[in-house]
């Protein structure tokens, strides 16, 4: 009998969440979920807990996590509200952790999934942006297998996971351009949140489809890289690239240059991530010959996508910088989708945070505490919101 791999997915009722459940369903003799954590979609959690048999889940919302704790009260199910708790729900290493809870609510369980697992997979960029620090702290002492989920880490991991800094020459993140990469000044003063959120090849969240679209995200990815990998900043690039083929390219100092191209699926790198150092199969489409012969690369336009100029400011070192960006953007989204701001006041309002002389005093600091982020994320955003008034 083949002895299945403790799983624990945390955010499981998000995009990536659901992913990873589709992507464990076609291997479910393999894999045993012993633990869920969702914020409040109850019902989805319910509904697959009782697809795996799962004995632990968490919700973290406290009306929802009352109304299904008096709910199961008879049942063989524990129910917890809160993932402070992780570390004394699991007692013993888990196989693998997906980390899916997004925005800064994930870092603090992402940190506590660490001493319980042996490999986590890490799908929030704002955990990794602002608490890399305190992450890889937790990771080395832990002796924990990281492995990061986004399409472009995990492509920039697979390609250079053998290869160290004086090997490589370049690296590039590819972006698709989202739904305005055509679009000129006129156009873009007109966008309003439903445009902004119909990504043209992913199938993504309201915030993470904004952020697309302003290319933010590949700001963002690029910081990620950077914190993640042991590569010179210079080293890295952005280009434009419409298809979504190619989600990393990398040029070695030999003269070799490596793609990794995948379907616009995220089960892709999920399933990969379950698989590490294992050829699976994985049930995907054929090659798309006719896409391959007509890839497509562009420069950044700075005028259409401002938020690239954002990649000079960032300090070589980590520092709290990173927590305004991340707060202030994350707020200023928000805004603009409750139609309180305009499109092009996302960029605008968040180079006035970030060049703030109260809040830049702050950069010279590095995070050494989650305490010290969230206090900053919580001025930040109300400093944030104060310029909508």
């Amino acid at each position: 009998m083949i002895k299945k791999r403790k799983i624990i997915i945390l955010g499981s009722t998000g995009s990536i969440g659901k992913s990873t459940i589709e992507v464990i369903k076609k291997n479910k003799n393999k894999f045993k979920i012993v633990l869920l954590a969702a914020n409040k979609n109850y019902k989805l959690l319910l509904k697959q807990a009782k697809y795996f048999n799962v004995k632990n889940i968490i919700i973290n919302n406290l009306d929802a996590y009352i109304y299904v704790k008096n709910k199961l009260k008879n049942k063989k199910i524990n129910v917890y509200q809160g993932t402070n708790n992780l570390e004394k729900i699991i007692k013993s290493k888990i196989d693998y952790t997906m980390c899916a809870i997004s925005g800064l609510e994930g870092l603090a369980s992402t940190l506590q999934a660490i001493s319980i697992s042996k490999n986590i997979a890490i799908a929030n960029k704002e955990s990794i942006i602002c608490g890399w620090p305190l992450i890889k702290k937790k990771l080395n002492k832990f002796k924990t297998n990281f492995i990061p989920i986004d399409s472009e880490h995990f492509s920039i991991w697979y390609l250079t996971k053998n290869y160290n800094n004086k090997d490589i020459k370049e690296i590039i993140l590819t972006a698709s351009g989202g739904p305005f990469l055509n679009y000129n000044q006129n156009k873009l003063k007109k966008i309003k949140p439903h445009n902004a959120i119909k990504h043209p090849k992913w199938n993504m969240g309201k915030k993470i489809s904004v952020d697309s679209s302003t290319l933010i995200n590949k700001v963002f990815e690029t910081i990620e890289a950077f914190r993640m990998f042991n590569f010179d900043f210079n080293k890295y690039k952005i280009l434009i690239h419409p298809e979504s083929y190619v989600h990393a390219i990398v040029k070695f100092n030999n003269g070799l240059i490596k793609f990794l191209i995948h379907d616009t699926d995220m089960k892709i790198p999920i399933f990969n991530s379950l698989h590490v150092n294992k050829i699976k199969n994985y049930d995907n489409k054929s090659i798309d010959y006719k896409k391959i012969s007509n890839l497509n690369f562009y420069s950044v336009n700075g005028k259409n996508f401002p938020s690239i100029n954002i990649l000079k400011k960032i300090p070589k070192k980590h520092s709290l910088f990173e927590t305004v960006l991340i707060s202030a953007n994350d707020e200023l989204v928000s805004l603009f989708l409750n139609n309180k701001i305009k499109y092009l006041d996302i960029y605008k309002n968040l180079n006035k945070i970030i060049n703030d002389k109260n809040i830049k005093k702050k950069y010279s600091k590095l995070p050494l505490t989650m305490n010290s982020i969230l206090k900053l994320n919580k001025l930040v955003r109300l400093k944030t919101r104060s310029l909508s008034v």
